[in-house]
């Protein structure tokens, strides 16, 4: 695999970026997650500390299963784009609903690891309340909660990976969920540093303008944001949210087109 082959990739993932009902379909999937993370954002304006972790990493690690289904619905349409076949959407969805569905129940695992480590984090909560002693132990067990966190972040970016590596081999190959996974592991440990620079070369849109995205919602937030109520702000960050998710969702559609060639790409070596 060349630099020239890794380029040609690029541009060709880019080329069919802009069609209008995959954009379509990515600004839906984009608002369902969303609406998803703006309602546990509110909902962690008065929660404890350890409830507003969960409400933090919970609607992340949820969306997980969502966009997997839309990765492999916009693998397959890029597949037929690319192949020069004609397809009526009605029929794609219908032959590819049960493959989404099924392979989004790969996003589960993730999630309950996650779930244990929120209960982990929770006995440190708890001994840190215990009367005269509990700020003692809150000092020399710091290092539990900061580990714990760092795993929940690994489980974050690990979703990411599940996406761009799950999504074209369950889009263009028919596979149980366990030979699935057995086989993207033998691709990652054949290829691992290919598989990373290619897993960061399609996140690197997705990162630069979510990252400016974000940069001007949270400068919204300090100059515009009421501090009233929880509902008026939930509502000031879904309106917010709506655009957001237009303008990052042809880096969506990219991440999921350059997975498609990043497969193809490692299945020739």
């Amino acid at each position: 695999m060349s630099w020239n082959e890794i380029e040609k990739a690029f541009l060709k993932a880019w080329a069919s970026v802009f069609s209008k009902h995959k954009l379509l379909m990515s600004f839906i999937a984009l608002s369902l997650c969303g609406i998803l993370l703006v309602f546990c954002r509110a909902l962690s304006i008065q929660a404890s500390s350890w409830v507003g972790l969960s409400l933090l990493f919970l609607p992340i690690l949820l969306s997980s299963g969502l966009l997997l289904s839309l990765g492999v619905l916009l693998v397959r349409i890029y597949s037929h784009e690319t192949k020069g076949l004609v397809l009526k959407m009605g029929r794609l969805f219908a032959g590819s609903a049960d493959v989404a569905i099924g392979t989004s129940y790969l996003s589960l695992p993730p999630l309950l690891i996650y779930l244990l480590l929120w209960i982990a984090l929770g006995l440190f909560f708890l001994i840190k309340e215990i009367p005269l002693i509990g700020p003692f132990f809150n000092v020399i067990l710091a290092f539990g909660p900061f580990l714990l966190i760092f795993c929940s972040l690994l489980l974050c970016l690990l979703n990411v990976g599940l996406l761009f590596f799950v999504a074209p081999a369950a889009a263009m190959q028919s596979a149980k969920r366990l030979h699935l996974a057995q086989r993207i592991w033998q691709s990652l440990k054949l290829h691992p540093f290919a598989s990373f620079v290619l897993f960061f070369i399609g996140l690197l849109p997705a990162l630069a303008i979510g990252s400016l995205l974000t940069i001007a919602a949270v400068l919204t937030n300090l100059s515009f944001s009421l501090s009233e109520p929880s509902f008026a702000l939930a509502l000031e960050w879904f309106f917010v949210m709506l655009p957001f998710c237009a303008l990052l969702s042809p880096t969506v559609v990219f991440f999921f087109h350059f997975s498609a060639e990043s497969h193809q790409l490692l299945q020739r070596r």
